[in-house]
């Protein structure tokens, strides 16, 4: 036992104290290599997205130093007479996005939380990989399915309603067209709901069952152990989650292009058509002959590009605050 004890002693303390071998030319060689590759990839990322946005501000400056800050409060858009202002497109982008988001989240939630707190398993993989499968269809796919399918259904049945019981609320006035700012936002939601249920679905998949358990065993229902623990948990991963699908809506293009109507007006109601800064730039940028035209296509590009800058920037802080706060807190 005595010979164990110090065997087993001299060989922790051999592993602990061991010396390491000397790295040879090449070994020294290969490492040096290895970390400059993985810095030149590393440094690739930060170098193109400067690059795309000083591009942008050089090709957007005629249409900035024309128009100034009327270029973003401005809904005049006239090739003819060579004015042009953003305030139509992004209020459109921002609208489209909201009623995609108000939908798209609440749902990606409860689809989450049915997967992986109430489904049974097989129903849960079946139901969770063709929620998935959405993710795989080409955005132009669902734009000729919102077309010619679910703007008419729009139209017929569903701002019908909303007009007939909401219709003295200025979102819902107004005559049903089928296509406009609500069929965008809906189908712009149908589109992101696949990202974010599949990224809460993981989240919640990841809170410990003994924490669960524990609360169960302090006599919690399913409802309060799910917004009492799990929710709160995950909530770091579910705000990652939202700001992905929020990203995404924000440059959905062809989808958009063919359901929101491609009108350049502000306008309260929903049911109204509009347009938003990536359909503005897929339906014209073909067409753009004038210098001054194609500059400010490309200054609503830049805005696009900014406002995504933007929000990818806010939603690392918010994260970094949460996950420290979090980590505090246990």
């Amino acid at each position: 036992m005595k010979d164990l004890a110090v065997s087993d002693k001299t060989t922790a303390e051999g592993v602990v104290g061991a010396v390491p071998l000397p790295q040879t030319a090449a070994t020294a060689l290969g490492d040096r290599v290895f970390r400059g590759l993985t810095a030149v990839a590393a440094l690739l990322v930060p170098a193109i997205i400067l690059a795309i946005g000083l591009d942008l501000l050089l090709t957007s400056y005629p249409a900035l130093a024309t128009f100034g800050p009327r270029f973003l409060l401005s809904q005049e858009w006239n090739p003819v007479t060579q004015e042009f202002g953003a305030a139509s497109s992004i209020y459109g982008t921002i609208m489209s996005t909201l009623v995609a988001m108000l939908i798209a989240l609440p749902l990606s939630l409860a689809i989450a939380l049915f997967l992986v707190e109430l489904a049974p398993p097989r129903v849960s993989q079946v139901v969770g990989t063709m929620i998935e499968l959405l993710a795989a269809i080409p955005s132009i796919i669902y734009g000729m399915w919102g077309l010619f399918v679910f703007a008419p259904l729009m139209a017929t049945y569903v701002q019908p309603f909303l007009g007939k019981y909401l219709g003295f609320l200025p979102l819902f006035s107004g005559p049903p067209l089928g296509i406009g700012m609500l069929t965008a936002g809906l189908i712009l939601a149908i589109m992101i709901l696949p990202f974010m249920s599949a990224i809460a679905r993981d989240v919640f998949a990841l809170v410990p069952n003994v924490v669960k358990e524990s609360a169960y065993g302090l006599g919690a229902t399913t409802w309060e152990v799910t917004y009492k623990v799990t929710i709160p948990y995950g909530l770091v991963g579910l705000l990652g989650a939202m700001f992905l699908g929020l990203g995404r809506a924000l440059g959905e293009t062809m989808a958009v292009t063919f359901v929101i109507g491609n009108a350049k007006r502000i306008s309260l109601s929903l049911f109204a058509p509009g347009n938003t800064i990536a359909s503005t730039l897929a339906n014209e940028f073909s067409e753009a002959t004038e210098p001054l035209y194609v500059s400010s296509l490309v200054a609503l590009g830049l805005v696009l590009y900014l406002v995504t800058f933007l929000v990818q920037v806010v939603a690392q802080w918010l994260l970094r605050r949460m996950y420290r706060a979090w980590s505090v807190g246990l």
